[in-house]
């Protein structure tokens, strides 16, 4: 089997090394636009600038060359875009503009396009219809709690692929179920991707809450409290709300909320120390995808008439609307509600 990943990111270079320790020399391709980030991998053996540290697979082929990276896939082999939410459409465009024939593709973005409310295999779908030319591909996202440098480090992790196609499914486990790396199976795409884009906001939440040194008992009531409106939202949406009670919903939202290696959680506590958002992604170096979809999460939930007061008080804290500690008070006002 061969795979090709695009995007030499942390996530891509972190999902590259766990294929290409187990997979045949040569087997497993990393693609960057950037020729001179693939040549500093070849000098170093390292993505010094996303995953430092991390000694990749003398067998991990590096491609500066879009065209041959997807044309030495064939029909049984696997594609992985591994760029971020903004960049899903465009690479989808591009590549299937370029098949010769159906491909297995797969994202690992977790979030929503912003201007459309639209999850990332909405996106692929719509892309597909543009561009696919008769061509019938599979589909899938590959999603869970999992931070790109304990990957990279091969270190225990437990994923979900989500697709419609069986045989896309036992695709990526022959590509990424190999040592410390468990990949499960669902066909609930919408839970999944749902479950990715709001644990990102909530992480926030959760992050502002501990900067502001509100206590265990406040980031308990936030991640459970924040995990009744994952489900609200992923029902309305027409996934299956248990979806969240696996990896891809409430494993993923504790890592996120509650590691410090969490970009997003690091956005909250940011900005509870009083620093204004444009300097904290200026100093993040990395994408931090909670702020991105936190208004299209909220945008879709009014649009699905769900209620989901904690996201929607991150929404006001990201546009300014509101400072932090003020959100805080007006959550606690709100009349009291029965649990459900």
């Amino acid at each position: 089997m061969k795979v090709t990943l695009l995007g030499a990111g942390s996530w891509g270079t972190a999902m590259a090394a766990q294929a290409a320790r187990h997979l045949q020399a040569g087997d497993v391709c990393l693609w960057s636009r950037s020729a001179e980030q693939l040549e500093g991998i070849q000098r170093s053996g390292e993505n010094a600038g996303y995953l430092p540290g991390v000694i990749l697979p003398k067998g991990l082929q590096l491609e500066p060359s879009f065209e041959q990276a997807i044309g030495r896939l064939s029909e049984n082999d696997l594609l992985v875009i591994a760029t971020p939410m903004s960049g899903l459409s465009e690479t989808v465009a591009q590549v299937l503009r370029l098949a010769k024939h159906p491909l297995n593709v797969v994202w690992l973005c977790k979030g929503l396009e912003p201007s459309t409310t639209l999850l990332p295999h909405q996106v692929v779908e719509r892309e597909d219809r543009l561009h696919s030319h008769g061509l019938r591909h599979s589909y899938g996202a590959l999603s869970g709690p999992s931070f790109a440098q304990e990957v990279g480090n091969g270190m225990p992790c437990a994923l979900t692929i989500a697709s419609k196609s069986n045989a896309l499914c036992d695709i990526v486990q022959g590509a990424f179920h190999h040592g410390n790396m468990r990949i499960y199976a669902s066909d609930d795409l919408v839970g999944v991707e749902l479950g990715g884009a709001i644990k990102n906001v909530l992480a926030i939440a959760a992050g502002i809450g501990d900067g502001l040194d509100l206590g265990l008992n406040a980031r308990a009531a936030v991640l459970t409290r924040g995990l009744a409106e994952m489900m609200r939202l992923v029902k309305a949406a027409g996934g299956r709300p248990e979806t969240c009670m696996g990896l891809t919903g409430v494993g993923d939202l504790i890592l996120t909320a509650t590691g410090d290696l969490s970009r997003n959680r690091r956005v909250g506590l940011a900005l509870a120390a009083g620093k204004p958002l444009p300097e904290i992604l200026g100093n993040l170096g990395h994408v931090a995808e909670g702020v991105l979809c936190a208004s299209a999460v909220g945008n879709l939930a009014t649009r699905l008439g769900v209620e989901m007061p904690i996201t929607a008080m991150m929404g006001e804290v990201l546009s300014g609307k509101l400072l932090p500690h003020e959100a805080v008070k007006k959550l606690m006002g709100r009349d009291p509600k029965v649990e459900v």
